[in-house]
């Protein structure tokens, strides 16, 4: 296969959740994570979940990662139900996750064996395009210790992306860094979105951090989780997280969370 053919951009998933429900039991009992969930992702958008600590939001994420199933209802990507995990499907957490024995072209490489009908040659070359994109290549040969919790997020990023998956799935990815770290990452994760079309769909907390990155913003209610909300973000790109357009969003969305959480203790 020739290496243009490895890096194209491949057509982005159309997924849909129907009528998902899904419990955890444990010796304390059954707590229910999602009830009746149902939504449906576009090819190619970026979706944020945002709602508090509990309400089912990553448990969703790890439905559509094919890491949890469903005890009734469905996910389907491109119309067929996801049968478990598969490499047109990457997750990125909060943790990085690197292996500290690896340098940082060894790291994403090694996600690169997902790609059998690569050989090394290929798979260097397929890891460098990434590291560039995510601005590393300069760090190339660097250890794991030596690098920033920024950059060790980028090396994460390159490695989720170099198996060219359809979806990526980030659970909380920044939360961890800093103010300054994050607001670069925001930028870069935009522009990286813009120029591979993945569809995307990121988990946070931070309301106005789901804004700034989100073609649309899913607001999950206290467990049971339930979608409650969706908000179309119809701002240009790139977006600045403290501008004044973004705030005005951001102030409607805390505004309906806390009206969910008030109802929950009711």
């Amino acid at each position: 296969m020739p290496l243009t053919e490895e890096l194209q951009v491949i057509a982005p998933a159309k997924l849909n959740i129907e009528n998902v429900t899904k419990d955890f039991t444990s010796r304390r009992g059954t707590v229910r994570a999602l009830e009746n969930v149902s939504l449906t992702i576009n090819e190619g958008e970026f979706v944020c979940f945002v709602g508090p600590s509990g309400c089912g939001k990553s448990t969703l994420l790890n439905i559509i990662a094919g890491l949890e199933t469903p005890d009734s209802g469905v996910a389907l990507m491109d119309g067929v139900p996801i049968p478990g995990p598969g490499r047109d499907r990457m997750m990125m957490f909060q943790e990085h996750a690197l292996f500290p024995w690896l340098d940082v072209i060894g790291n994403v490489m090694f996600s690169l064996k997902l790609k059998p009908n690569l050989n090394d040659k290929e798979r260097l070359e397929v890891a460098k395009y990434y590291l560039h994109l995510v601005k590393l290549d300069n760090f190339i040969h660097a250890n794991i210790h030596e690098l920033s919790g920024g950059m060790k997020q980028r090396v994460a990023l390159a490695r989720a992306l170099a198996p060219n998956p359809r979806v990526l799935l980030m659970d909380e990815p920044f939360a961890a860094l800093d103010a300054m770290t994050r607001e670069q990452l925001y930028g870069d994760i935009q522009a990286i979105w813009e120029k591979r079309k993945k569809t995307i769909i990121f988990v946070t907390h931070n309301v106005r951090e789901s804004v700034c990155l989100g073609n649309r913003v899913v607001l999950f209610s206290p467990h049971p989780g339930k979608i409650r909300e969706q908000y179309e973000i119809d701002l240009p790109r790139p977006r600045d997280i403290n501008s004044v357009e973004l705030a005005g969003y951001s102030v409607q969305i805390t505004s309906a969370l806390k009206g969910y959480e008030k109802e929950s203790h009711e």
